[in-house]
């Protein structure tokens, strides 16, 4: 171990060897923390090389169990966010593309964070089941295209294990340690083909868009070197994704989109990432043959039984779907009230996302519990108007206590200027193996 410090400490490139046995020993806990500090401190200052970061990737992998999915019938894809707020995508794109005939086998996390992560945000559907057997996942998966299970703590528990290190030892930020830690776990969960939305933003952990399609290049490098087609969209996390930000006000938010009446900004990343899933899936020959699908689904209200579906078949109460005034409701919902006219120039995500993880919506430790019913709605966008006094955002929380605090951090997070603001695109970019489109 000491040489392999020593030599990532100089700048050289690590072998497949070396790499594969540091993190069999590190998981296996045969080699100290204050080692694998060492060499992620190497690693955060000099870098890795595509091929590094292969390995890394690989290793990490194959430190637990992997899934077999060739039981299930077709082409499965995967989806996976880097994370933002009020980001419901897996809750909308998981049933548009079932229903288009493709298979989805989603193995999601619970969220660290403003909000919890889409296995909490199911759970605000009573009776909803997360916690199924890989042989009930594929039995659902093959009779109604669609399965979402809690992510099984055996799967690359590598990543887990060096991520907790990363944390407390200032090393979170390196590209490959960013991408050998999602794209292990994607790879694991056994899936085909893999569309990643990159976001970048004041609520996403990559801020400029040029640090987004970096680590997007890295990550389909990691895939196809896997033999895993990969596709990745540039998003904007400027402002929160959609009006809800928190689990039973995201679910709501997600049934609507479903019904198309759902927020301009969701609904165009979500029709995005539907359609390259299908295209990778061979569901559709051209990527505009794949939005024509993508669009009658949602319009012939297909998308919206296949949730109702989706739904039943992992024991949810169906009629929370059809009146959802049966989800979690919080005691007190208050307006947040605009303090001048004029247009709504910025909404910083990351502050709405910590005013919800106050409310209540998020949790900052595992052990936390979250408070489903909890959260942010807003009212306004940027690039809308808006007047003295005007809703421009309700909290909803059990914690009377929070409401001010909270207020304050939404009323913080807006700028409002005198004179008209053009509203924000959500895609900005789609990255393949050969080609960077700047949208």
């Amino acid at each position: 171990m000491y040489d392999i410090i020593y030599r990532k400490r100089e700048g050289e490139e690590l072998t497949e060897k070396e790499i594969d046995f540091f993190i069999q020993e590190y998981t296996k806990g045969n080699i100290p923390d204050y080692q694998a500090a060492a060499l992620l401190m190497a690693i955060f200052f000099r870098k890795m090389s595509d091929k590094e970061t292969y390995y890394l990737t690989k290793a990490m992998m194959n430190s637990g169990r992997t899934v077999d999915l060739s039981k299930i019938d077709g082409i499965k894809v995967d989806k996976h966010s880097t994370g933002g707020v009020g980001d419901t995508t897996t809750l909308i794109v998981g049933p548009l593309v079932a229903s288009c005939g493709v298979a989805v086998a989603k193995m999601s996390g619970r969220g660290l964070g403003h909000t919890g992560g889409t296995i909490d945000k199911l759970e605000s559907i009573p009776g909803f089941c997360v916690e199924l057997t890989i042989d009930q996942f594929i039995e659902a998966v093959n009779r109604i295209k669609i399965a979402v299970m809690s992510q099984s703590v055996d799967l690359a528990p590598a990543d887990k294990k060096l991520y907790a290190l990363r944390d407390t030892t200032a090393t979170v930020e390196n590209m490959s340690l960013i991408a050998s830690s999602i794209m292990s776990k994607k790879l694991a969960a056994g899936a085909d083909a893999i569309v990643l939305d990159v976001k970048f933003g004041s609520g996403a952990f990559m801020k400029e868009i040029e640090q987004a399609i970096e680590l997007a290049k890295m990550m389909i490098h990691i895939g196809e070197s896997a033999g895993k087609r990969t596709i990745a969209l540039l998003s904007n996390m400027d402002q929160p994704l959609g009006y809800a930000v928190g689990n039973a006000l995201e679910i709501k938010e997600a049934i609507g989109s479903l019904k198309n009446q759902g927020p301009e900004d969701l609904v165009d990343l979500c029709t995005y990432l539907a359609s390259y899933m299908i295209l990778l899936a061979k569901k559709a020959e051209t990527i505009e043959e794949a939005f024509n699908m993508v669009h009658s689904k949602l319009l012939s209200g297909e998308a919206f039984e296949k949730f109702k579906e989706f739904v039943r078949f992992q024991g949810g109460d169906i009629s929370v779907i059809d009146d959802t005034r049966k989800l979690p409701q919080a005691k007190y919902m208050e307006e947040v009230k605009a303090e001048t006219n004029g247009y709504v120039q910025s909404i910083r995500a990351a502050d709405i996302g910590s005013a919800a993880l106050i409310l209540g919506a998020g949790r900052e430790r595992k052990e936390s519990k979250i408070d489903l019913s909890a959260g942010v709605v807003l009212k306004k966008k940027v690039g809308d108007p808006v007047h003295y006094q005007e809703t421009i955002a309700i909290i909803h929380t059990n914690q009377f206590e929070k409401i001010e605090q909270a207020r304050k951090m939404i009323l913080d997070s807006f700028t409002i200027v005198p004179f008209s603001v053009e509203k924000q695109k959500i895609v900005h970019g789609i990255i393949s193996k050969n080609e960077i489109k700047i949208l």
